[in-house]
């Protein structure tokens, strides 16, 4: 079974809020017959998308192979959340790569947040591009360790942007009776992904790239020119760039081993009109200290975007029953409101919750493995990959020396080792240990 297949329609965009409120966006031609370019990229969402309007930009000649249609995958289904930093908190990558790797990870963390609102601006992309992220706590433990991180990002990195909250503070900003504190950073900030996505290809395309939709890739000849065949065409390039994440499938099996496709599922209430205050005060987003994330926030026309619970198969489970679950314990007064959109899709994690970014050969670069931080490192990946191909390796080579250990077992045994993780992580988070 092929994830690019397994639970959508060919071609056509996930049945999200996203779709239905997207800008418009032309139907791309199919490659058929041989073609060539500088640089390939497989793979039409942040990462490829913003590879292709760098290299572009720069003079390139680019050509990109997309499976459905731009912004398909997990750039078109997502939370929307523009963070800073890492994944994973500066402490952990200190204690893994060393104070100065760790400064490194942080300033181009804060390159990818600032890379993301200049694209948006400079290519004046509709994309509703708003301030703040509010990282919500469950437990008085949680909200000093959220708290001392605080201090540490401002003592050593000179980061002053998160706001302390304490349990009136999270209550008067999201009235939900199991936050007890947290903090709210408002230079992060949250977007509509797909209309993101597509302005990122329209841009690209602007700049001279070539997008090819509906031409899905099945076959990578490596060497010193690769060839990638579809099924009705080829394209021969000198260079080549991974960038489809989860939906990568066996087309690397050094990627494979690393990266792990997981689902993820959110789902739009009606609008709520006045209601929406017992949700959220303010027009921020929020994700919460659950391993497995809760992440929400509210539309322009005061839905409730509420991302939630996983799964690590091929088929989707049922998601209404997904993410009502862990939604009710957040908002009870909202547990059997009807849902009028929801939706999954595929994105990838490392076993540290770092990204991947690998140079797989000597003219193929990899990026993927964001673990549910893509909108701002995607983006920001897309381009080290184009500087790295222009000869200015110094960010990408920055991001590979994350050490991203194989899965145990392979890729094989990546699904049923994780699950077995998840149910202990779950029970964790239940018994508040």
């Amino acid at each position: 079974m092929n994830l690019l297949t397994a639970n959508d329609r060919p071609g056509e965009h996930a049945p999200s809020w996203y779709a239905a409120t997207a800008n418009k966006a032309p139907r791309r031609p199919m490659l058929k017959g041989e073609a060539r370019a500088d640089v390939a990229i497989i793979g039409g969402g942040f990462t490829g998308l913003s590879a292709a309007l760098h290299l572009a930009e720069a003079g390139f000649d680019v050509a990109l192979l997309e499976a459905h249609r731009a912004g398909w995958g997990a750039s078109g289904r997502n939370g929307g959340q523009l963070g800073s930093g890492q994944r994973q908190e500066q402490t952990e990558i200190e204690r893994l790569m060393g104070r100065d790797d760790a400064r490194h990870l942080w300033t181009l963390a804060e390159e990818a947040k600032t890379l993301v609102k200049d694209l948006v601006a400079r290519h004046a992309i509709d994309c509703d591009l708003k301030p703040g992220v509010a990282h919500a706590c469950f437990s008085d433990r949680e909200v000093a360790h959220e708290h001392a991180y605080a201090d540490h990002l401002a003592k050593h990195y000179g980061y002053t942007e998160l706001e302390k909250l304490d349990r009136d503070a999270m209550q008067a900003l999201c009235p939900s009776p199991r936050y007890v504190g947290g903090t709210l950073d408002m230079s992060a900030g949250h977007l509509h992904p797909l209309n993101y996505a597509l302005g990122l290809a329209r841009a690209a395309e602007a700049a001279g790239a070539k997008i090819y939709e509906q031409s899905q890739v099945h076959t990578v000849i490596e060497g010193d020119e690769v060839e990638l065949r579809t099924g009705a065409g080829k394209l021969r390039a000198r260079h080549l760039i991974l960038a489809a994440n989860g939906y990568l499938g066996g087309l690397n099996r050094k990627v494979a081993a690393r990266v792990m496709p997981i689902n993820n599922f959110i789902a739009a209430t009606p609008p709520l009109g006045d209601e929406a205050a017992r949700v959220l005060a303010r027009d921020v987003a929020v994700a919460d200290s659950k391993f497995v994330v809760n992440y929400f926030r509210l539309s322009d026309d005061k839905r409730l975007l509420f991302g939630g619970g996983e799964s690590y198969g091929y088929r989707f489970p049922d998601i209404d029953r997904t993410v009502r679950k862990p939604m009710a314990e957040i908002f009870p007064h909202l547990a059997d409101i009807p849902f009028d959109y929801t939706w999954g899709g595929t994105l990838a994690i490392t076993l540290r919750r770092l990204p991947y970014l690998a140079r797989t050969a000597p003219n193929i670069l990899s990026a993927s493995g964001y673990s549910g931080h893509g909108v701002g490192t995607a983006t920001h990946a897309g381009m080290l990959m184009a500087k790295a191909i222009e000869g200015d390796a110094s960010g990408f080579d920055t991001m590979s020396r994350i050490p991203v250990r194989p899965f145990p077992g392979g890729a094989m045994m990546r699904s049923p080792l994780l699950a077995l993780a998840m149910t202990w992580f779950s029970l964790r988070d239940r018994l508040g240990v």
